[in-house]
């Protein structure tokens, strides 16, 4: 595994830590700073700079989010959340981690992309539907806050997260898609707690760090493409 930091653009650098100075103030200016998100949000940012290098460091520091916020999830009640990615996005964050070392790119410091087949799509259709009806019905018996987010949330984390495991462009989509509602649910969460509102602006800065992701994957696929023609 190579260092990611020495491979990073000028403009890479730009946007990690103009993202990181974003979410430290963020929760500066709160007035009630809360470590574990905040060093959650760092965790999670410097996590998608390294996906969208397509590098392996990326699924191990998402390991280290999924559990961080977890436990954000948990002291909320926001069960769909804490099992989603405990139970879910971390052990397929841990099964990514092996994906991609198994599967590097010919330069060696990144993964190979991998185009989906009719058969990854169907997969994902049936293991997606069943994962969304069984996490609903235990949402529900737990008596889940804001449950039809939470069940939204937890399909997009899975196809998300299956499709960074399938080495797939459309990962990043996977994970904006899911930034997306939760940052409905954290808005939510703020309005009956204001010391929320700092997570609400770390999602809304994954979201643009998730479609630099996308951005970045999709031009390595087109000169991957270009070359092997």
């Amino acid at each position: 595994m190579n260092n990611p930091i020495k491979d990073l653009t000028i403009k890479e650098w730009i946007l990690w830590l103009g993202s990181l100075m974003i979410v430290i103030i963020s929760n500066l200016v709160s007035g009630d700073v809360d470590v574990l998100t905040l060093v959650a949000a760092c965790v999670g940012i410097t996590s998608l700079i390294f996906a969208a290098k397509g590098n392996v460091w990326a699924q191990i520091l998402m390991v280290v989010f999924s559990i961080l916020y977890g436990i954000i999830s948990w002291r909320f009640r926001y069960w769909g959340e804490m099992i989603t990615y405990l139970g879910m996005t971390m052990p397929m964050a841990i099964w990514s981690t092996i994906t991609w070392i198994k599967n590097p790119a010919e330069n060696g410091k990144e993964v190979a992309i991998q185009k989906l087949n009719r058969k990854h799509i169907a997969g994902l259709l049936f293991f997606g539907t069943i994962t969304t009806a069984v996490f609903y019905y235990i949402l529900y018996v737990l008596k889940t806050p804001n449950i039809v987010f939470s069940t939204i949330s937890i399909t997009t984390s899975f196809l998300a997260a299956s499709l960074t495991m399938l080495r797939s462009s459309y990962y990043a989509l996977g994970y904006a898609s899911n930034d997306i509602v939760l940052i409905v649910l954290w808005v939510l969460a703020s309005m009956e707690n204001p010391a929320y509102i700092p997570v609400v602006v770390n999602f809304v800065i994954f979201f643009f760090n998730d479609m630099y992701g996308f951005v970045s994957w999709k031009k390595r696929e087109r000169v991957c493409s270009t070359t092997a023609n």
